[in-house]
């Protein structure tokens, strides 16, 4: 979000939470409808798009790759896409804003392209790596340029690309995800393989949109020079946006929280699992799929929470939710260990760090570790913390509010809109105390 304004939050204690909360689209899914439908043949019309500035800036950079976008109604587009090599290069950059999924991706599927292209982003996105994707991009034969491994990426055109079988060294969609939509350009077959399985949200959606790909958890493979039809997507409701709620309403006494057709793809759901491990009451109803994705209602009680050892297992299908699961961690009685999560440090701030500065400020006991943190839970004292600009680590402290002594304020917020949009209304009208 360039150039955006300071916002503060504070966030005070509440009463019971109650009540249905829509959260918007799945971030994951609309980047990736968005990205498909592009260079898809023919029209597609995405429903439940999420009005985010992330997935905006995605979708702005495509329009000025030359695709037509439409949004006849909110959350709502109609895609008339090029085809895959219909994409038309730009002389000015392509601004992805504070969207890293967005960049990643779109390094992959520019990689393919005839064109030279230059990636941008916001200050934040700025500092974040970019090694793990160019590396093995520039192992299928693509040429990016970088600032030592960071943005801007100067991605030149008309490389012949040739597939690849690239071992992860570390488990990561957007990376994988990158490997797969250049492998839609190159002579041969590219196989993907992972540590530990993440979400396949692109995996199953090269499948809707008519793509010939075998998969199963931690692993893809894919042949070049196929065609992509279009095809119409509805995306569910984001997990990650969910999860705040989750933990909102297992934490806040005499709390009951619906959460109506929520993306619950296993390989995103993690964060159900550590909760239910640790006492959460949290259930599903009207279970069903939708393009390939299951989704259902998720009814969440409050229930006393207890530490645990988070299962090694559970952190690649959860890596978003960690911010609100330490706010879990901070009230349950006992000890949480978290392990083999070094990824939250090179996430849109070092959410360790952050997020253990900002809980000892309100009288928590935390330890960072290299790649976790030692909690114990306890109670939440009023204070001030800094998200530094991280819209996850934001709503994380708006949800620790609710069980304070006293007051929290939470510094440079503004970033919230890149992923939830309308979160403050959201929250209020369920019980919060937020402004």
């Amino acid at each position: 979000m360039s150039g955006a304004k300071r916002l503060d939050w504070v966030s005070r204690p509440a009463a019971s939470l109650h009540g249905d909360v829509v959260v918007p689209g799945d971030k994951s899914v609309s980047h990736r409808s968005m990205m498909l439908s592009a260079i898809a043949e023919g029209t597609s019309h995405i429903r439940g798009f999420l009005e985010g500035e992330d997935t905006r800036a995605t979708a702005a950079v495509l329009a000025q790759l030359g695709v037509s976008i439409e949004a006849p109604s909110e959350g709502e587009r109609t895609v008339r896409g090029v085809g895959l090599h219909g994409l038309r290069g730009s002389d000015k950059p392509l601004d992805c804003g504070n969207a890293g999924t967005g960049m990643r991706l779109l390094t992959g599927l520019l990689a393919g392209q005839s064109f030279d292209s230059t990636l941008i982003g916001d200050e934040s996105l700025s500092k974040r790596p970019m090694r793990r994707v160019t590396d093995p991009l520039a192992g299928m034969g693509a040429q990016i340029d970088t600032q030592d491994g960071l943005p801007p990426l100067r991605v030149h055109g008309s490389r012949p690309l040739h597939g690849i079988r690239y071992e992860l060294p570390v488990a990561s969609a957007q990376v994988k995800s990158a490997l797969l939509l250049a492998g839609l350009y190159a002579e041969g077959s590219t196989e993907v393989i992972e540590p530990h399985p993440t979400r396949d949200y692109t995996e199953r959606m090269l499948a809707a949109f008519g793509w010939p790909i075998v998969f199963s958890p931690g692993y893809a493979k894919l042949e070049g020079g196929h065609r992509l039809r279009a095809t119409d997507v509805v995306v569910p409701a984001d997990f990650s946006s969910a999860a705040f709620f989750l933990v909102a309403a297992s934490i806040v006494p005499g709390s009951v929280l619906r959460l109506p057709s929520v993306g619950l793809n296993p390989r995103r759901t993690g964060l159900l699992e550590a909760l239910r491990l640790m006492g959460a009451d949290i259930s599903i109803e009207n279970q069903s799929q939708s393009g390939g994705e299951v989704i259902g209602d998720l009814i969440v009680r409050h229930a006393p929470l207890h530490g645990v050892e988070l299962p090694e297992t559970l952190v690649p299908d959860m890596i978003d939710e960690f911010p609100a699961l330490f706010i879990a961690a901070a009230v349950a009685q006992g000890r949480t260990v978290v392990r083999g999560a070094a990824e939250l440090r090179v996430k849109e701030s070092d959410r360790i760090a952050t997020m253990a500065t900002g809980m000892r400020a309100l009288g928590v006991r935390i330890e960072e570790t290299p790649d976790g943190a030692i909690i114990d839970g306890g109670a939440i004292g009023a204070g001030a913390v800094d998200s530094h600009g991280d819209h996850r680590i934001a709503m994380s402290f708006a949800v620790a509010g609710l069980l304070a002594k006293g007051e929290v304020t939470i510094g440079d917020c503004a970033n919230v809109a890149t992923s939830f949009p309308g979160f403050m209304e959201l929250a209020n009208s369920c019980g919060f105390a937020l402004s």
